[in-house]
């Protein structure tokens, strides 16, 4: 049985069937069951219309099965496509019978389509109908009951309302067909709660949601219209953890498939912030028009391509916690940008927002807290897994969920914290909960806060402050790498329902993270006695005000910039008293003196745009982690001999004032000196890094010699050597057994063991010798003007490469041992040749090309005599006069 996409459970409010299906096609599977009927399910699926169509194998059987005689039964609409072997099936016939009967006595809706057959002959048996029917005649000469059953269904059929193909193009023809069957889907959709079908889809969305159904009624009810012309934009709006997000995705889920297209954008507030409002718009126009490459390049331009594709169509679009007035102004500016009958839902905690925007009062919705009951389901939930308290349990439940205040994330987070524990606990808890103030959501939840290890406070702390939304894998090195146990603290806060994993992302509830930071500022009313800094206020607070002090842990800053300071010696003078400091992200302060002291420890350094020549000397990072000073004017790191055991990364791209870098530890895994236009000297120490994983030395214009790669480098994956046009040798002294991705161009010579790549601009080749020390090499890149003239026939020995490019070579020959097994090899997926002058390809297999990704570009030359279908697909010119044993291929540009 194939069937697509979810079923849209379209409702009906004068029926109490239960549809199972929207559509049931009817076909000659000989007939149409590869192309016509293919495609129009197809469509239908897309357009997400439920339809039931039968496989291969059941059409094999001699008699028509249960299983779809149930379908039938099952199904909104079924369409008959009458093709021209249709009659010869006796099964056809018999599915045909069976549609005919559930139209009289169910209601079931019929529509034929005449699939290059006469109308007529349908309804008359004649042509290869009547052919059919004179062969059933003798077949079933002691059962003419049965045939006159059958010539009666397609009589009654084909008089029905249908469609006709005749001489339409078929995408067309399907594409009306479509149109048609969702039009008539949905104007039979009801939204009456007391229907039954609402009723059952209101049931299966919110099926482990507690308390909800009121306000969904209410909502759909009351503020939004599906059979009108008007476009809908109303609010919901209320304070945080309140459920107005579960809210607007209930009503997204139910009533999505009734629109023409449809999107949901979770947490606009948060991802402004973070990546601005173009992605956002990017993923609107995705969702909706079903693109995956939206090409916009600013917000102006995304304005003008909603309101250009999106004025037409009927729309169900939903932006979740919205804060600021130009989210509204770029995404969903004015009604008339969207199709009649679209429904806007716009989440906030803001109300004035809303009506700012022009939201209509009456059309800002404001959920309630539970009531008693729904928020003692809830919590009872989490706390017993089950709907009722536990005995002995059953009066400090009441009395936990009477300060909860009905408020659904408070009830979470608390009966997630009391679940399991003993019933002296949750006395203790009651009497914390009773001593916090009533109005202060916060305090609520710091119960659950309250009853964390301290090394499990100290993550939810850095997580709350810092690196909320940022990848699990990352927050977890960072942790681990101030001696935190990471994987069990994060463990722990999840099982309490105090974060979240979502797409890998760490996250938590608005007010979780305000309790977070609360706790923080709780700690003194002076900035400079508290433990973390994340506010650029509370920075600049600290360095006019010289209160910095030793309880400073960290200082980390998501924008970078810290702001104008009046005293350009007030950040120095600072960090001096910061002894604690583990954690600094900061960016662009400028320090005309230098810097004279940074805390040993240091954990993690961010500093963007670093202003001095170099570190402090009194610096000892023996516990540094990681190292960013991108953008900065360093001209090295520090003087003398440092103990570096821990240090893993180092990122200093863009410092144009660098000359020469230090020594390095073995603990390094990766180095980013890319753009340091004026480095000249990398330490000798570098051949000797056996953890180093990437090493970017790309657009490096000034560096002249880089050491010896020692066969200790083992664990190189990542070398980029791009645009290091004045160096003049690199050499690896033994097999690059890690090797996956290489970009070279404009540097002299490159030397792997045995073999030299020789890429000077008369060099007219690869190496040809031992190049298998490449062996788990996957993407080769070279770029820039050398004169590369051949590709070498023995590159295939390479088995794991996948990508190759070139751009910008005069390549003038591709031996044909290396192009059969490039093209006829199916671990190769690219191959990519740019900006060629001239290129000869010996030896083509054509079939072998189109199963590759090459690419040959920049053509500009058109030659004679060849199948210019052919020169499409592939971007290769066949020459006029060839011998049809030679199989040669040129390209001219």
């Amino acid at each position: 049985m194939g069937t697509g996409g979810a079923p849209t459970s379209s409702l009906d409010s004068s029926s109490t069937a239960q549809w199972k299906y929207d559509v049931f096609l009817s076909f000659r599977g000989s007939d149409t069951r590869r192309s016509f009927t293919d495609h129009l399910y197809a469509a239908l699926k897309q357009k997400g219309i439920f339809t039931f169509r039968d496989n291969e194998k059941l059409e094999r059987g001699k008699h028509i099965s249960t299983e779809l005689l149930k379908a039938i039964e099952e199904s909104r609409f079924a369409i008959v496509i009458f093709s021209i072997n249709y009659a010869s099936s006796t099964w056809c016939l018999d599915e045909l019978s069976k549609i005919v009967k559930c139209m009289k006595e169910t209601g079931l809706t019929v529509l034929p389509i005449f699939y290059d057959v006469d109308p007529c002959d349908v309804r008359k048996q004649m042509g290869t109908f009547g052919q059919a029917f004179n062969e059933h005649a003798e077949r079933f000469k002691e059962n003419m009951e049965k045939i006159k059953t059958w010539r009666s269904a397609l009589r009654e059929v084909a008089n029905l309302f249908g469609w006709h193909l005749q001489d339409r193009y078929e995408s067309e023809f399907i594409q009306d067909i479509v149109g048609q069957i969702f039009h008539k889907l949905h104007l039979k959709f009801s939204i009456n709660p007391n229907s039954f079908t609402y009723k059952q889809k209101k049931e299966s969305v919110t099926k482990n949601l507690v308390g909800i159904n009121f306000s969904v009624d209410e909502l759909i009810t009351s503020y939004l219209r599906l059979h009108r012309n008007n476009v809908y934009m109303i609010g919901i709006c209320g304070m945080g953890g309140l459920g107005k997000t579960t809210l607007a995705k209930v009503v997204y889920d139910m009533c999505s498939n009734h629109f023409e297209g449809s999107s949901f954008i979770a947490n606009v507030r948060e991802a402004c912030e973070k990546n601005g409002l173009l992605p956002l718009q990017k993923q609107l126009l995705g969702q909706i028009l079903e693109e995956r490459n939206i090409d916009i390049w600013d917000v102006y331009e995304g304005v003008n391509m909603i309101k250009k594709t999106l004025r037409q169509k009927k729309v169900l679009l939903v932006l979740d916690d919205v804060n600021q007035l130009d989210q509204l102004e770029n995404l969903v500016g004015k009604h008339d940008w969207f199709g009649s009958g679209s429904w806007i839902i716009i989440t906030t905690r803001d109300k004035h927002l809303l009506v700012e925007h022009g939201v209509d009062e009456d059309k800002i919705y404001s959920p309630n807290t539970l009531k008693d009951q729904d928020a003692l389901k809830l919590f009872c939930s989490k706390a017993f897994k089950k709907e009722r308290p536990k005995e002995g349990f059953v009066n400090i439940s009441y009395s936990v969920v009477n300060h909860a205040k009905g408020l659904p994330l408070a009830l979470i987070v608390l009966g997630s914290f009391l679940a399991g524990r003993r019933i002296d606990v949750w006395k203790s808890a009651l009497e914390s909960l009773k001593k916090i103030p009533k109005r202060e959501i916060v305090d609520i939840l710091k119960v659950s806060y309250d009853g964390l290890e301290e090394m499990v406070k100290e993550i939810f702390l850095d997580i709350a402050c810092f690196f909320r939304g940022e990848m699990k894998y990352r927050v977890m090195e960072r942790l681990e790498n101030c001696g935190f146990d990471a994987g069990i603290g994060i463990s722990v806060l999840m099982d309490k329902s105090l974060i979240t994993i979502e797409f890998g992302q760490l996250q938590m509830h608005d007010l979780l993270q305000e309790m977070g930071r609360e706790i923080i500022r709780r700690e003194s009313a002076e900035p400079g006695k508290r433990s973390r800094l994340w506010l650029r206020e509370d920075l600049l607070h600290v360095l006019t005000n010289n209160t910095a002090t030793e309880a400073i842990q960290a200082i980390f800053l998501n924008s970078f910039r810290v702001g104008r300071v009046q005293n350009d010696e007030a950040f120095p003078k600072a960090l001096s008293k910061m002894y604690n400091l583990r954690l600094l992200r900061i960016g662009n302060v400028h320090i005309p003196n230098g810097l004279d002291y940074l805390s040993n420890n240091l954990r993690y350094l961010d500093w963007k745009g670093y202003s001095s020549k170099c570190l402090p000397s009194s610096f000892q990072p023996e516990k540094l982690v990681e190292l960013a000073l991108r953008w900065s004017k360093i001209e090295y790191l520090w003087e003398g001999i440092k103990y570096l055991d821990k240090l893993k990364f180092i990122d200093l791209r863009y410092s144009k004032k660098l000359i020469w870098t230090p020594e390095f530890s073995g603990s390094l895994e990766r180095l980013y000196l890319g753009y340091c236009i004026n480095l000249v000297k990398i330490h000798p120490s570098i051949g000797k890094l056996s953890r180093l994983i990437v090493l970017d030395l790309g657009f490096c214009y000034s560096l002249i010699n880089l050491p010896s790669m020692s066969s200790k480098m083992e664990s190189l994956k990542i070398l980029i050597l791009c645009h290091c046009s004045k160096l003049k040798e690199i050499e690896f002294g033994g097999i690059l057994k890690s090797l996956s991705k290489l970009y070279l161009g404009e540097y002299a010579t490159v030397r792997f063991a045995i073999f030299t790549m020789r890429t000077l601009f008369d060099a007219m080749a690869l190496p040809t010798d031992n190049i298998s020390s490449l062996r788990s090499l996957e993407n080769l890149c070279v770029l820039g003007p050398p004169k590369l003239a051949k590709l070498p026939e023995k590159l295939w020995e390479l088995k794991h490469l996948m990508d190759f490019q070139f751009r910008g070579n005069v390549m003038r020959e591709i031996s044909h041992s290396f192009l059969y097994r490039y093209l006829s090899h199916y671990s190769v997926r690219n191959l990519r040749i740019f900006q060629l002058f001239k290129l000869e390809v010996y030896g083509y297999d054509e079939s072998a090309q189109r199963r590759s990704g090459i690419t040959l570009q920049k053509k500009r030359k058109k030659k004679s005599g060849y199948d210019g279908s052919a020169q499409q697909q592939s971007g290769i010119t066949l020459p006029n006069k060839r011998k049809k044993k030679s199989s040669r291929v040129a390209l001219h540009h």
